[in-house]
């Protein structure tokens, strides 16, 4: 039987060792080391095997950083896009059972979808039976706008509320009228005191 000479058995452990630290990291462990004994070339090869393992954990911890910062970033977003969308359609109680929703700016298909899913919950959730929607703030609608306040308004009166328009501007009348657009859904009025008015009217009717 060959006999292994002490410094080639030190060399095969060294060789072991630093292969069992290298599959403990092909599997995502980085805290290993390979020791080193020594100087020369073997003891120079080892240190170079720790100094790339200590490179990839550096390079490991920077990037779990940037992955925690970034979704940090992302979670902050989120929150003031939900801020955001709180503030452009803000959905007001006006008088006991009566919503307002005041719309401001480019309503396109996001936002009008937004903003009848607030307007539907905020009724479920005051169980009120008047939405008046005031669109003073917009001077011209497109056919697609249009369509999407006459689907509001259907969604509304599906829930058993009722449905008033306000602040039509000359060029929105003008839009709605070269349409055809006809308002059965939505009673449309010259300004929110007048809608507010007329609803308290017909309850005091009813009575």
């Amino acid at each position: 039987m060959t006999e292994v000479a002490p410094e080639d058995g030190a060399l095969l452990e060294s060789v072991a060792d630093a292969l069992l630290v290298l599959s403990n990291v092909a599997y995502g462990d980085l805290d290993g080391r390979v020791p080193v004994n020594g100087d020369g070339p073997i003891a120079a090869l080892l240190a170079g095997i720790n100094e790339m393992i200590e490179s990839l954990r550096v390079e490991r911890d920077r990037n779990h950083s940037y992955a925690r910062e970034l979704e940090e970033r992302v979670a902050t977003i989120e929150q003031q896009r939900a801020a955001i969308r709180e503030l452009s359609t803000p959905v007001i109680e006006i008088w006991d059972g009566v919503l307002c929703l005041p719309v401001v700016g480019i309503v396109d298909s996001v936002r009008s979808a937004q903003m009848t899913d607030v307007l539907l919950h905020a009724i479920m959730e005051k169980r009120a039976s008047c939405a008046i929607v005031d669109i003073t703030g917009i001077e011209v609608m497109d056919t697609k706008t249009v369509d999407h306040f006459i689907r509001m308004a259907k969604a509304v009166r599906l829930l058993g509320a009722q449905c008033l328009l306000t602040g039509v501007s000359p060029n929105i009348a003008h839009t709605m009228v070269h349409m055809g657009v006809t308002l059965t859904d939505v009673a449309p009025h010259r300004s929110l005191r007048e809608a507010l008015r007329t609803f308290v009217m017909g309850i005091r009717t009813r009575r």
